[in-house]
C-alpha cells in the first residue's frame, strides 16, 4: 500500500524489474533454455595486448589495441588541458574550475605529506593520477572489446596448435558478411562453433557469413601489463632522481650500499634495494590486476545478464578506476617523500 502512494518509486521498480527479467532471459543463462535473444558471446580475453591488424603496421612492428587507447587518453588530456587553460580567469568556471580544484587538492595533500619538497613532486603525481583515471574510465565505453578485426579460422587454429590447445575448446564466432571488421552484437550468443567443427566441415557456416575470432580494436590501456610496468618504472625513476637531487649521490647511495656502519647496515641496505624492486612489481601488478579483473567481470555480466546486469558493475568500475588512480599517485608521492629524507630525518 505504501508503494501505491509513491507512484514514481513503483514505476522505477517495475521498469528495473522488467529489464532484469528480460536481461536474465535474453542472456547466457536464458540461452540454456532456448532463449538468449539479447546475449553476445564472450570476447576472446587474453593477457597480452592484441594487434589491431593481422599484418605489421610499421615495418615489422604491430600496433596494439592498448597502444591506441593510450594515445586516445593522451589526446583527451591534451584537449582538456588546452580547454582549461585557453582563457584563464581570476574567477574560474567550467573546466578551469574543475582543474583548479584538482590541482589545489593535490598541492595541499603534497604539502601535508612532504612539505616544501612537494612542489617538485606534484606535476608528475597529478599527471599519473589523471592518465590512469582517464584510461580506466574510457575502458568501459561501448565498443571496447566488442568491435575489431576478424581473425581467420586457419590462423586461429594455427595459434591454438602452437599452444597445444584442443581445437574442441577454441570457440569461433559467426559474423555476417565477408568484411574484415566484426561486431559482437546483441542476440549472437548462440552463434558460435568450435574450431574442430569448422576444420571438419567448412560448409558448416552459412552463405553470407564467416567464422573467426574477434580481435578488438580498443582495450583498456591498464589491462596491458606493459603499460602499468611503464608507469611504475617512470614513477620510480623520478622518485630516485628527486632523491639524488635532494641528498646527493653518495648520501642516497648509502641507503642501499653501506659498508661503513658494519654488516647489519649492509644487510639493511640490501633489503632496501630488494624493496625497491618489490615496489615496482607491486605498482605494476596492483593496477594491472584490478583493471583486468574488472574488464573480465564486465564481459561476464554482459554475457550472463545483458543491459540491467551490467549497470551496477559499471558504477563499481568507475569507483575502482578512481581508487586505483588515487592509490598509485599517492604511493608515488609517499615513496618520493621517503626517498628524499636522509637516514637521520624524523
Amino acid at each position: 500500500m505504501k508503494l501505491l502512494k509513491k507512484p514514481k518509486l513503483l514505476i522505477a521498480i517495475i521498469v528495473f524489474g522488467s529489464l532484469f527479467i528480460v536481461g536474465l532471459a535474453g542472456g547466457g543463462l536464458g540461452d540454456a533454455f532456448g532463449l538468449g535473444f539479447l546475449g553476445a558471446p564472450l570476447a576472446a580475453l587474453q593477457l597480452p595486448a592484441e594487434p589491431i591488424s593481422s599484418d605489421p603496421n610499421i615495418g615489422g612492428f604491430h600496433i596494439t589495441n592498448t597502444m591506441i587507447t593510450t594515445w586516445i587518453t593522451i589526446g583527451i588530456l591534451l584537449i582538456l588541458g588546452f580547454v582549461a587553460s585557453r582563457k584563464i580567469k581570476e574567477v574560474p568556471s567550467g573546466f578551469q574550475n574543475i582543474f583548479e580544484v584538482i590541482i589545489e587538492y593535490f598541492q595541499k595533500l603534497g604539502v601535508g605529506v612532504s612539505g616544501k619538497r612537494s612542489a617538485q613532486y606534484i606535476p608528475l603525481v597529478l599527471t599519473i593520477f589523471l592518465f590512469i583515471l582517464i584510461s580506466n574510465w574510457i575502458g568501459i565505453l561501448p565498443g571496447f572489446g566488442t568491435i575489431g578485426w576478424i581473425e581467420d579460422p586457419h590462423l586461429a587454429i594455427h595459434h591454438a596448435e602452437k599452444k597445444d590447445k584442443e581445437l574442441s575448446k577454441v570457440k569461433l564466432n559467426i559474423f555476417n558478411g565477408s568484411g574484415n571488421v566484426g561486431v559482437l552484437g546483441f542476440g549472437s550468443v548462440s552463434e558460435t562453433i568450435t574450431a574442430e567443427e569448422w576444420e571438419h566441415d567448412h560448409d558448416i557456416v552459412e552463405d553470407g557469413k564467416q567464422a573467426g575470432i574477434l580481435i578488438p580494436f580498443l582495450r583498456s590501456a591498464n589491462t596491458d601489463i606493459n603499460t602499468t610496468l611503464a608507469i611504475a618504472l617512470v614513477a620510480m625513476f623520478f622518485v630516485h632522481f628527486w632523491a639524488l637531487r635532494t641528498l646527493g649521490f653518495f648520501s642516497h647511495a648509502t641507503k642501499y650500499i653501506n659498508f661503513k656502519q658494519g654488516p647489519i647496515w649492509f644487510a639493511v641496505g640490501i633489503l632496501e634495494l630488494i624493496s625497491e624492486v618489490g615496489r615496482v612489481i607491486s605498482f605494476t601488478f596492483r593496477l594491472f590486476g584490478n583493471i583486468f579483473a574488472g574488464e573480465v567481470l564486465l564481459f561476464a555480466m554482459a554475457f550472463l545478464i545483458p543491459i540491467i546486469g551490467i549497470m551496477p558493475f559499471l558504477g563499481l568500475e568507475l569507483f575502482v578506476g578512481l581508487i586505483q588512480a588515487y592509490v598509485f599517485s599517492m604511493l608515488t608521492l609517499v615513496f618520493a617523500s621517503v626517498a628524499g629524507a636522509a637516514h637521520d630525518d624524523h
